[in-house]
């Protein structure tokens, strides 16, 4: 009998009955680990951060990823590789992320402090980083200027902070913390480490009071599970039923792991379509794609922080049917066709059709979302619009995605649309891409139309932002888009 078991720190812990309701935090505070902190139990603070180790892309090789603790169950870490912030160094001998926090004052009460190690460390080991030679410890190279403002001297990506949250001490001496940080020494375990593949997953099944946690060997498997169960909880990035075990207390009977089914994880860029793998991460699309599909490269940055992104899954925003998940209105305007699986087969439906209701879709109780396509020639004018109370990790009031194709004369030829926030479900604007369609793309015609556009949806009063408001800012949008428009064909460039 295999026994369930994490590395963590380079030690094999044995897991326990921990079903699929204890999360990897409370598993790991339990264990002793208790640096590894909550504070949000909702993957908005950063304080739980800690790093796994996830295959590359070539499978050859890996890389170690920050991801929210708190959210993802601990069976799902079964046969993986975790490090907290107690395996990173000691205080003897700190890593080259604690020491500069230290001594550039980067912690005060020291709540946030692992997390923000945690999720350093990640971008400290990120392959293509680039580091600085500029001498960490130098006054000239702590004010040394950024490539850009979300880059330091050193390559390090500031993206890779904005799910961490610190109130006390304040980010600057955190941010140059994080400029100071020179490559990796070569002899360096954690960064060797990445040379090798990452552990395969683990066929498992962990029992716990409250309910099973499986992870099947195939999507076969998997599909043969759901026909006989068909109120299992399907556990991919566990983004959103994280929350729900955190802070609802929801439990399932039983929760199956997909997130790393082979099957789930396809990745293919034809020349007639682009499709991604339900189960994979946003952020390996966003490396994989690089780019490629700019609506996408849009949304990414917006998009949660880069620890959800981490975790989270196309597949996962789609299968909650959440009116205001971010990537819905981009897969709209995009023209993004589902392949949805079961025992009896596969079968594709369009996107524009698949939401039937408030959290309400076509999908069956048997099926999975195996893939997400997107047809192709892609628009070659895009843009995403996100209106939120922050600029980062925030839920968006409203969210609008378009592309648009201009004919030689410019006039619209095709537009796509989608909005989020603004009804019961993600629409596409089907009125405003009928009115826009053939009609030359001037202000007077993106004025005609932000006034369609405010009138699609049936946008609500709530906490983040009035009716009234959203109405607004649907119009403001189109208006927007126009300038944005007109600038990238200037510039010969994609909005």
């Amino acid at each position: 009998m295999t026994v369930s078991r994490v590395c963590v720190n380079g030690e094999f812990r044995p897991l326990g009955e921990v079903g699929g309701e204890i999360t990897l935090l409370d598993w790991l505070r339990g264990s002793g680990l208790t640096g590894t902190k909550e504070g949000c139990a909702e993957g908005e603070c950063g304080a739980c951060a800690v790093v796994v180790l996830r295959p590359d892309a070539d499978g050859d090789s890996s890389s170690w990823t920050a991801i929210n603790s708190c959210l993802v169950p601990a069976a799902a870490l079964d046969g993986q590789e975790v490090v907290t912030a107690e395996g990173l160094g000691t205080p003897a001998a700190l890593h080259p992320v604690q020491r500069e926090m230290a001594v550039r004052g980067g912690s005060q009460c020291g709540y946030c402090t692992p997390g923000f190690v945690c999720s350093m460390a990640a971008e400290f080991y990120r392959r293509g980083r680039g580091g600085s030679s500029a001498g960490a410890e130098t006054e000239h190279a702590r004010e040394a200027p950024a490539a850009d403002h979300e880059h330091g001297p050193n390559g390090f990506d500031l993206h890779a902070l904005s799910g961490n949250l610190c109130r006390c001490t304040g980010y600057r001496p955190i941010r140059d913390a994080a400029y100071a940080l020179e490559d990796p020494a070569p002899s360096d375990p954690l960064h060797t480490r990445t040379a090798d593949p990452a552990p395969a997953p683990v066929p498992a099944t962990t029992t716990g009071p409250f309910g099973d946690y499986v992870r099947p060997a195939s999507l076969a498997e998997t599909l043969d599970l759901l026909a006989r169960h068909p109120d299992a909880k399907l556990v991919a990035g566990s983004t959103d039923w994280g929350v729900d075990l955190n802070l609802k207390h929801a439990r399932a009977e039983l929760s199956i792991g997909i997130d790393r089914l082979d099957e789930l994880r396809t990745y293919d860029v034809g020349a007639d379509a682009i499709t991604l793998g339900a189960a994979l991460t946003l952020s390996e699309i966003e490396t994989r794609l690089a780019g490629e599909v700019p609506l996408l490269a849009a949304l990414f940055p917006q998009f949660a922080s880069r620890l959800i992104r981490n975790s989270a899954t196309l597949g996962g925003n789609l299968g909650t049917g959440s009116p205001i998940g971010d990537s819905l209105p981009v897969l709209l305007a995009l023209d993004a066709s589902l392949v949805l699986g079961s025992t009896v087969g596969e079968r594709t439906v369009r996107l524009a059709d698949y939401f039937t209701g408030y959290r309400q879709t076509l999908r069956r109780p048997d099926e999975l979302i195996v893939s997400v396509v997107l047809p192709r020639p892609l628009a070659p004018l895009t843009a995403f619009h996100k209106i939120a109370k922050r600029r980062f990790d925030d839920i968006s009031s409203i969210a609008v995605a378009y592309g648009l194709t201009l004919a030689d004369d410019g006039t619209v030829a095709q537009v796509m649309i989608g909005i989020g926030g603004a009804a019961a479900t993600p629409l596409r604007a089907t009125a405003t891409e009928e009115f826009l369609t053939g009609r030359a793309w001037t202000s007077e015609t993106a004025d005609a139309a932000a006034a369609v556009l405010a009138a699609e949806g049936t946008p609500m009063d709530d906490h983040r932002a009035s009716s009234a408001f959203r109405t607004a800012m649907l119009g403001q949008s189109v208006r927007k888009l126009f300038v944005e428009t007109n600038e990238a064909q200037q510039l010969g460039g994609v909005a």
